[in-house]
């Protein structure tokens, strides 16, 4: 149960003593370290928080100074006693919250302070280590109690002595006990509507006749089986919470409710009808031990006709996933014509029919992924199949085809989840072969689709145009290592919606691949691949997140932060690539991109020999090693040559010194011509 604190006024914090802070009437004093309740505060607070600190009394004279107080929270103090006068100036307080605290050590005087408190509304008790006795002293007085939370605590056991004084209260929060039997708790609670008893350790309900109850959480406790009372009472029950239990069978509910959401997600349940060995057991049935005292009773249950004595008209949400169901009884959905969101994933059906236009007429939401599915039929001619559907999820099943035309009476549908099943798309009809033609999906047409995953479908070089017709927004492929052998030329259709492409893991190597043609998308994930250069076709495009993680990429273009894509990118993932860490030009270039994250930076090394490093913090001796590999080279060769051929050169002008008088008479005996000297 949620305890809302504060009058909802929007104003500046102001100091006040104390270090408190105050807000028109409420003051704040949250984390102070303070041991008492201070005593000079402004005298018309109406609200006063203390949670945080370390209040082990409140005693007599603690609120004097505060008449006007409306509500008090002291969450996560030391309290362990509350004096029996403290509340004797506070009559007007509503709002009283003391969870986590030790009120256990001193409970019973406790229990004489709040017994004052006769226009307390909402109380907190969770997390105080109180047993089930001494909740009902302290709560003994309290009638005019509408919310009351003793969650977390060490209540084993619940009887009809522990509330029997609270006729006002609505909402009752058990949770996170070690409840495991429940006598009777309830009846005398006739206003109640919200009860949780989640997180506990019941093993069963039977005997459900709570009327008047609107909300029931039994979620996370042990429950085989869930029994309401054989009446034609009329049950306000609307939202029922028996996830993550050991449900064998289908809950019986009231047979007059006004049920809009039945949760029974991670139990063990399943239907015994037919079998999936073809053997049926339409006729059984079970019969339940009830004991009670030195009374025994034995109700017998026909699994199937019970069903149908439940009214499951209102119903709007049924999540029956992570359960063992092999498949529906017959006219199971047809009791539930306002059926608008179906969740039977994580379950063992091997076929599911739609045969019937009635029962799922309002479905909007359909989830039949992580089954064993290898049919989804449904009647030839039936018009109408799904009209209101938007979400299908059949993803992670065996299907290899969907019936013909499925999407054709699905007006609605946006969202549509193939991933994981050996299924191929339909290409153009000119292209698509005659009657051997394998079984393909076809969503072509489909105008209302804009979201569609077809991950690790074992697709392969799609041709012709099977988006003809789309206006798809979001497209996975991921996982098909063979979808892009023939270039992206059957996305053309979705260049001017498309605005996310997922091509994880799909052996892409070509840094020619042109994307260039899809301006509109935003978001592109190429991780997983094979690629060792960056895509030119990139750079025109005004991404905002691009994912190039698990490549081979030993640098990005240096000029990329100047690009259109530099400018628009938002997000940018680079981990797990070869870089080399003497041309780190473009990382240090997009470290100085205002507005640019990269959410794996951390994770980013660079190679330099054997070494990975982080390119953030290079050692010297690898700085001074790139700047020898990547100085220019002709200088490099002209500071090696120039000795050589200035030695060369001193060399030839000590020759030419030494020898010049014969030199010179070689010269002139071979030109014959005469010369004085």
């Amino acid at each position: 149960l949620a305890v809302g604190w504060g009058s909802g006024a929007v104003a500046a914090w102001a100091p006040s003593p104390g270090g408190c802070k105050l807000v028109q009437s409420t003051m704040d004093c949250t984390g102070r370290w303070l041991s008492s309740i201070p005593g000079n505060l402004q005298g018309d607070t109406e609200e006063l928080l203390l949670d945080d600190n370390t209040i082990q009394v409140l005693g007599n004279a603690s609120l004097l100074p505060y008449t006007q107080l409306c509500c008090l929270s002291l969450t996560r103090n030391r309290l362990e006693l509350i004096e029996p006068s403290a509340f004797h100036s506070s009559q007007a307080l509503q709002e009283l919250s003391l969870s986590d605290n030790l009120l256990f050590t001193n409970y019973s005087l406790t229990a004489a302070a709040l017994s004052a408190l006769q226009a307390l509304r909402t109380l907190d008790l969770s997390g105080n280590r109180l047993t089930e006795d001494m909740v009902s002293v302290l709560v003994w007085n309290l009638s005019s109690l509408e919310s009351l939370s003793v969650a977390r605590n060490v209540i084993m056991r619940l009887d009809s002595s522990i509330f029997t004084n609270l006729t006002q209260l609505l909402e009752l929060n058990l949770e996170k006990n070690y409840i495991f039997e429940i006598d009777e708790a309830f009846e005398g609670l006739q206003s109640l509507q919200r009860l949780n008893i989640a997180y506990n350790y019941l093993p069963c309900l039977v005997g459900f006749g709570l009327t008047q109850l609107r909300v029931l959480n039994v979620s996370n406790n042990v429950i085989e089986w869930f029994l309401a009372l054989e009446s034609d009472d009329l049950f306000e029950l609307e939202v029922l919470d028996l996830s993550h239990n050991r449900l064998l069978f289908f809950p019986v509910l009231p047979r007059q409710n006004k049920l809009h959401s039945l949760l029974l997600q991670d139990n063990m349940m399943s239907f015994y009808q037919r079998l999936p060995n073809g053997t049926s057991l339409a006729n059984i049935t079970v019969q339940f031990l009830i004991i009670d005292g030195n009374s025994t009773n034995i109700t017998t249950v026909r699994l199937w006709d019970e069903l149908c004595y439940s009214n499951l008209s209102s119903l709007h949400l049924l999540d029956m996933s992570q359960n063992q169901v092999w498949g529906l009884p017959e006219g199971f959905l047809a009791q539930m014509p306002s059926l608008t969101h179906l969740k039977l994933n994580q379950n063992c059906l091997e076929a599911f029919h739609l045969l019937e236009e009635g029962p799922l007429a309002m479905l909007t939401a359909l989830d039949l992924s992580q089954n064993q599915l290898v049919e989804l039929g449904s009647e030839v001619g039936v018009r109408d199949i799904l009209p209101n559907l938007q979400l299908f999820n059949i993803s992670t099943n065996r299907l290899r085809a969907l019936p013909p035309g499925i999407f054709t009476h699905t007006r609605k549908i946006t969202t549509v989840d193939l991933s994981h099943n050996q299924v191929d798309l339909c290409p153009q009809p000119d292209v698509a072969g005659e009657a051997e033609s394998p079984p393909c999906v076809d969503i072509r047409g489909v105008e209302t689709l804009t979201h569609l995953s077809l991950a690790g479908c074992g697709l392969r070089g799609l041709g012709g145009r099977p988006f003809q017709g789309t206006s798809l927004i979001h497209l996975d492929l991921s996982d098909n290592c063979q979808a892009l052998s023939g270039g992206l030329g059957w996305l053309q259709d979705l260049a001017l919606t498309l605005q996310v492409l997922s091509l994880r893991n799909t052996s892409l190597s070509s840094a020619a691949v042109d994307f260039s043609a899809l301006n509109s998308l935003v978001r592109l994930d190429l991780s997983g691949n094979s690629l060792t250069a960056f895509p030119a076709s990139l750079g025109a495009l005004e991404l905002h997140s691009l994912d190039l993680r698990d490549n081979f990429l030993p640098a990005l273009p240096p000029g990329a932060a100047r690009t259109p894509l530099g400018r628009s990118l938002r997000e940018l993932y680079l981990s797990r690539n070869p870089y080399n860490c003497c041309t780190l030009g473009w990382w240090d270039a997009l470290q100085r991109v205002e507005g640019l994250r990269v959410p794996d930076g951390r994770e980013v090394t660079c190679s330099h020999g054997s070494r990975a490093l982080s390119p953030g913090a290079l050692p010297e001796p690898v700085l001074r090693s790139c700047r020898w590999q990547t100085a220019d080279l002709a200088l490099l060769y002209l500071v090696l040559a120039l000795p050589t051929c200035l030695a060369l050169l001193v060399a030839f002008a000590v020759v030419f010194l030494m020898h010049k008088e014969k030199l010179l008479k070689m010269l002139k005996n071979r030109c014959g011509v005469s010369s004085p000297y």
